[in-house]
């Protein structure tokens, strides 16, 4: 699902079933008509660096969480497993950047935006009183990546799906729900 960082709007989305198409196509023909024009975030899912480095030769920076079986970079995996909490490692290659930092668990993040840079977020550890830091990728990330969060969100307040064993009644009715929920963004 493409959406607007802000209400959430769903500007296009594609129903990926693993069956002929890579993933790979599957994203670029979501972003088929803002190829060149931004940057974006992306979950885990649809994130690895062989997908990065394809949406870089097409100009679109992204950014977003990655999977430790989807390319990260072997150097950068054992380095984090060594971390303590609220401690990072980076490693780059030409505009790409791949960070490990270490919270509750390992978040791997795979960056064209961002630089490696771990700042303070204002808020406090209860526990130990510590000003809490994390990566501006991470917070960036959290910040923008909640638009398709929202946008279920809200379609879950008056959903139209019931329990129903058809996949293909399912997805009907998830598409009708999201096309009534974006006109009122």
């Amino acid at each position: 699902m493409l959406c607007e960082a802000v209400s959430g709007y769903a500007y296009n989305m594609e129903m990926y079933s693993a069956e002929g198409k890579k993933l790979e196509d599957t994203v670029l023909s979501l972003l088929d008509r803002n190829l060149g024009q931004n940057h974006g975030y992306q979950d885990n899912f649809c994130n690895s660096v062989r997908l990065a480095e394809t949406m870089l030769d097409r100009n679109v920076r992204v950014c977003g969480t990655g999977r430790a079986n989807r390319g990260i970079l072997r150097d950068l995996e054992g380095e984090g497993k060594c971390l303590n909490k609220g401690q990072s490692a980076f490693q780059r290659k030409g505009d790409l950047m791949v960070q490990m930092w270490k919270d509750k668990r390992l978040v791997r993040m795979i960056s064209m935006i961002h630089d490696a840079t771990v700042r303070n977020t204002g808020r406090r550890d209860m526990k130990t009183n510590m000003e809490i830091k994390k990566p501006d990728s991470v917070v960036q990330y959290n910040k923008f990546m909640k638009a398709v969060d929202r946008a279920d969100h809200y379609l879950s307040y008056y959903s139209v799906l019931r329990k129903i064993v058809k996949r293909l009644k399912k997805l009907v009715l998830y598409l009708l729900n999201c096309s009534l929920f974006n006109p009122f963004f």
